[in-house]
């Protein structure tokens, strides 16, 4: 059907009608595309011109978000007027237009400047594309135009807290999420609840550590069974997070881990489960466990696995639990007298697990020694953040008993924005759009300084860490009639990831000489030494099928060799790097939409997703490019299943230095079994971390994406 034909045969109807027609076929059995294009046009000529304040000219619109206190005017005042009228005719140039009526329905609810009471647009797309761009130069006329060029294209979109907040005059911080650690006292639980009032209230997901709290029962100054152990202290955070419910918009987000041989590790789990006692049940607090291969090892044996005391682990060996790998110390700690110990089966373990994820979907799950292993900065990795995609190092603080620091540590912000796959690959230059995208994120960690919680300032000043993110993977496989987690599939991810790592280590290498300086900690790196360039000098990583040779070709798409990779680790020996971590996948949700993407790398969780919107109620999205001639590339996460889904994360989690958020999906009939074995074939495959679990029942209600907690609008 036309649109000229639909606007005959349904005349009068409004955008929320229209787009409902998606999820409607027509009478020759086909999805009615056009009418959510129509629908997105009508919410623009019945909804979004008759409520937006519209001026003269620039030079006037500026002039009151500027005297009004909508933008921040120390933004402006870094470039000439002149420039700003360049940047802005550039952005309208481009004629923007949302493809579908979800991403401008997202945009304007969520992200666009509006006035004080609500009722009112103060910008169009291009306005906060532009202040994004501006605010992120700091004053460099050449960059904010390619910020601008990468952002209106779609190629590249910061995260939510950027996009939202930047340019703004009151705002929030411009990062995604936070992680801390917590140790084994009074004094660093009450700083780290206290540290996560701080960073809920600005807007930030917040991630703690609690493996080194010592167990229910165990002793405080040798008095036995004193201490409460990590359930109450989870209890404190959930009614924090609660309380800090940023100016009402949404209640604070919230996450803790746990190592799978912390003796509380069953009770932490317990507080999931839907018949749990009020007295200890977490209702809104995500959970994470980090498991060692050691729990693997010892579930395949059929054995008892070994739960030691933090406190006395600490005493034996001087450091932190979370500082143990416990997969080499474990038969050492079992043996070790000095270490309290209790003991439970390994597979009933992974069956509480796989239980606990089947009513919750929780915990996370980060594979330790997986995480280890492919680190290459000094140090352990002992925890992940709200969304499993943060990988990074932190180290303790301590402190005086009036709670200020005796010695400051590292806590890690999260630095996020990600590319459109298909966008960039459509565009001119991947490794530009990269180097880009590296600058950007860059420019949102050297702007973010949270003195509230200064080990999070050190850490941020010290890594300069980034995480540049993908989506729309299955909708560009699809538009190229490649089915995701097909053998090309897989071989398009391996090789764009590649080339997307060494474009990121590039630019951040750039950053590095131009500045004169590394990221703290650069010269005991495998960086530093060479030896993380080694799988990349050794062998190309081309592509090794048919059709995706011919698809890098047609696109135009240049693909480093051997030979750039040595070449490039030359110059990051002599030179180093900028950015200590460069890389992350996110659970890309509100930014998709906007983007006309499939989230992050994972399948589609429907032909046309269904959310629900508090303002209007069902919203209909098609996935991106689909039409009713390739649906067969279109199939679901519950039809392509787990193991599709786990080879295409490794092929991708090969060339990523942090983690990648993955989400497995389920049919209505899985059993724990299946969740089991998913998980080993996960670990297996060399994933890091696993996301949420989801079963197709859980569904029913809805189909929308599960978007990072932190960043979804």
């Amino acid at each position: 059907m036309s649109e000229d034909t639909l606007e005959e045969t349904k005349p009068g109807l409004d955008y929320h009608a229209l787009n409902a027609m998606l999820n409607l076929y027509d009478a020759d059995g086909n999805i009615q595309f056009e009418a959510d294009r129509r629908a997105a046009r009508q919410y623009f000529l019945q909804h979004v011109n008759q409520n937006t304040v519209f001026f003269h000219n620039l030079d006037e619109k500026l002039r009151y978000l500027v005297d009004e206190g909508y933008y921040d005017p120390e933004v402006l005042d870094q470039y000439s007027r002149n420039f700003q009228r360049k940047i802005w005719d550039e952005a309208y140039t481009r004629k923007f237009r949302f493809p579908t009526f979800l991403g401008a329905f997202k945009y304007y609810t969520s992200y666009t400047l509006k006035t004080r009471n609500g009722q009112r647009y103060l910008e169009r797309f291009e306005d906060r594309v532009v202040m994004v761009a501006l605010t992120l130069a700091q004053g460099d006329e050449a960059l904010a135009l390619r910020f601008m060029d990468e952002i209106i294209t779609g190629r590249f979109q910061p995260a939510t807290p950027t996009f939202l907040n930047a340019g703004k005059k009151s705002r929030g911080e411009l990062i995604s999420c936070f992680l801390l650690r917590v140790e084994d006292n009074m004094e660093s639980i009450g700083r780290a609840i206290n540290s996560a009032l701080q960073l809920s209230k600005r807007g930030g997901g917040v991630a703690l550590m609690l493996t080194n709290l010592r167990e229910l029962g165990a002793p405080i100054k040798g008095i036995e069974n004193q201490s409460s152990g990590v359930v109450p202290v989870m209890k404190l955070l959930e009614d924090s997070f609660s309380y800090a419910n940023q100016l009402g918009a949404r209640q604070g987000a919230g996450a803790v881990y746990l190592n799978a041989h912390h003796p509380d590790i069953l009770r932490f789990l317990d507080t999931k489960r839907e018949n749990a006692d009020e007295k200890i049940r977490i209702k809104t607090l995500s959970l994470g466990v980090v498991i060692p291969d050691v729990t693997f090892e010892l579930a395949k044996r059929n054995a008892e696995m070994y739960l030691f005391s933090p406190h006395d682990v600490q005493k034996v060996y001087g450091v932190p639990f979370s500082e143990i790998s416990v997969t080499e110390k474990y038969e050492e700690m079992v043996a070790d007298k000095r270490i309290r110990k209790k003991k439970i089966n390994a597979r009933e373990f992974f069956q509480t697990l796989a239980e606990i994820q089947f009513e919750s979907g929780y915990p996370y799950i980060m594979f330790e020694d997986t995480v280890n292993e492919a680190n290459p900065i000094a140090g352990r990795i002992t925890m992940s953040n709200l969304c499993s995609e943060i990988l990074q190092v932190n180290e303790a603080s301590t402190y005086h008993e009036d709670l200020s620091y005796d010695h400051l540590g590292t806590d890690i912000s999260c630095n996020l924005g990600s590319l459109n796959i298909a966008a960039t690959m459509d565009g001119p230059d991947l490794g530009a759009t990269v180097e880009v995208a590296i600058r950007a994120l860059t420019a949102v960690s050297s702007m973010s300084a949270i003195h509230s919680v200064p080990s999070v300032k050190r850490g941020n000043d010290e890594a300069h860490a980034v995480g540049l993110g993908q989506m729309n993977l299955h909708g560009f496989l699809a538009r190229e009639r490649i089915h995701y987690g097909s053998p090309e599939g897989i071989d398009f991810t391996r090789v764009y990831f590649a080339a997307v790592a060494y474009h990121a280590i590039r630019a951040s290498n750039l950053l590095a000489q131009e500045r004169g300086r590394t990221f703290v900690g650069f010269e005991n790196s495998r960086y530093a030494d060479g030896s993380f360039f080694e799988k990349y000098v050794n062998r190309d990583w081309l592509p090794e099928t048919d059709a995706v040779k011919a698809l890098f070709e047609r696109l135009g798409t240049a693909l480093p060799t051997r030979e750039d990779w040595a070449a490039l680790r030359e110059k990051v020996m002599a030179h180093g790097l900028f950015n200590r971590n460069l890389q992350a996948v996110p659970p890309t949700g509100s930014i998709s939409y906007i983007n006309n993407s499939t989230s992050s790398i994972h399948p589609i969780v429907s032909k046309i997703e269904i959310r629900k919107e508090s303002k209007i109620g069902r919203v209909y999205y098609p996935a991106p490019f689909m039409t009713n001639d390739n649906l067969d590339y279109y199939r679901d996460a519950y039809e392509i299943g787990p193991e599709a889904i786990i080879d295409t994360y490794a092929a991708a989690t090969e060339h990523v230095d942090q983690g990648l958020s993955l989400t497995l999906f389920f049919p209505s009939n899985a059993t724990t079994r299946d969740i089991n074995r998913a998980q080993i074939y996960a670990w297996k495959k060399g994933i890091k971390t696993i996301y949420y679990v989801r079963l197709r029942q859980a569904a029913l209600e809805g189909t929308e994406v599960q978007g990072c907690v932190s960043c979804t609008l």
